[in-house]
């Protein structure tokens, strides 16, 4: 039986060596440099089919709402694009930071938010009312359209000593005559 065991392995690793299917190394790299929140905010299912459309070329680099303007710059550079920022055009600017807010008056209890939230923010049990950790939401509004009571809100993040991040300058760099 042990006999049977290391000729199965063996095979099994000759075959995984052998017929091993290579990735287009650009898509890991794209995938790599983003968030990782699933939230389909970009137009896609998820982050991977993202990564996989913007190293074809189908997608802009500054879809990703949760990552901003520093995963559209990661992004630029990596494919050697013009960097764009998240929001649109230069002016328009950045949609400001939301997280999402239940109303525990009106939740039902019903666990349809706690089902498509991808990061897990949302705290609750069945026919219990649900509250949101807003440290890991994302602001991603998959909830709102699940709750089947509308008592989901998105409100922005207030910039104070807790949330204020400071911004690093940016100088560009020149290459040496």
């Amino acid at each position: 039986m042990v006999l049977l065991a290391v000729i199965l392995g063996a095979v099994l690793g000759f075959a995984s060596i052998k017929f091993k299917v290579e990735g287009n190394p650009l898509v890991e790299k794209v995938e790599a440099t983003l968030p990782q929140t699933q939230c389909g905010q970009c137009g896609y299912a998820g982050c991977r089919p993202y990564a996989e459309a913007v190293a074809a070329g189908q997608a802009e680099p500054n879809l990703c709402i949760p990552g901003g303007d520093n995963v559209a710059k990661n992004l630029a550079e990596l494919l050697g694009v013009e960097f764009k920022p998240v929001g649109g055009d230069e002016g328009a600017g950045p949609k400001p930071k939301m997280v999402a807010f239940i109303d525990e008056s009106t939740c039902i209890g019903c666990t349809a938010c706690i089902k498509v939230c991808p990061v897990d923010a949302i705290v609750g049990s069945t026919k219990l009312m649900h509250t949101i950790l807003a440290d890991p939401c994302t602001g991603c509004e998959l909830c709102i359209p699940a709750c089947p009571v509308d008592c989901i809100a998105m409100i922005p993040v207030q910039k104070n000593i807790a949330t204020w991040k400071w911004q690093y300058p940016v100088f560009e760099l020149k290459k040496a005559a």
